[in-house]
This record gives structure tokens, sequence and C-alpha cells, in this order.
């Protein structure tokens, strides 16, 4: 892996390759939606964070449809699919001792449930 100077930066980035993508799959959620993070436990990489995986969230907002990382990683295709911003309360995930705050994560379609 190279390692970029401090000067090279800003020019990495300027060219990074973006990852939006069309997608056949129906957009699922909409603001105000309640999900639940899968609990799943992938071999490799994911962009879930152990944290909030079984815990209940809030859609706030679709940001469109986009490379998804966990497949893209391994070499095993693009796999489009929309992206959700999602609010997770602490409280649901740490617990009633948590301060009264919130995080905000963007999940893909594979990470996510309906609440039913």
């Amino acid at each position: 892996m190279k390692i970029l100077e401090k000067e090279q930066v800003y020019e990495a980035v300027k060219t990074n390759p973006v990852y939006v993508r069309s997608t056949d799959r129906p957009i699922r959620f909409t603001a105000g939606d309640k999900i639940r993070a899968k609990n799943i436990h992938p071999y490799g990489h994911t962009r879930l964070p152990r944290y909030v995986r079984g815990c209940v969230g809030t859609i706030v907002h679709h940001h469109g449809s986009f490379v998804f990382p966990d497949t893209y990683a391994h070499g095993n295709g693009e796999n489009p699919q929309h992206v959700y911003s999602v609010r997770f309360e602490a409280k649901a995930l740490w617990g009633d001792t948590a301060e009264n705050s919130a995080v905000y994560l963007d999940l893909w379609d594979d990470y996510i449930d309906a609440l039913v």
C-alpha cells in the first residue's frame, strides 16, 4: 500500500472514483420508517458496525444507490444498492445510562430490515 505525503492527499481525494450506480432495486424506506440493523457477522470487509447490529433505528434520508463495499472489496462485483442515513438513539445502542444523543450511520440495503 502506498503511503501519501501530506501534499499529495488533496490531489488523491480530488481524483477519487465515483461509486454512484443505478440499480433496479426498489427504494424500500422513506424518512421516518423504523428499521432494524441486521445481526450479521460476515467474513471480511463490512461497513456495518457491530455496535448497531440488531438495534432499531429511524430512516432519516435516502442518499441514492452506490456500489456495495462488502461485495466489491472481495472482488464479487459492484452489487449496487440504496444507501440510507439512519439515526440510532444512544440509549438504543448502549442502554438507559447512555447520554441523550444519537449516532447517524449511512447503511446499505443489505444491512437493514423493515421493522414489522
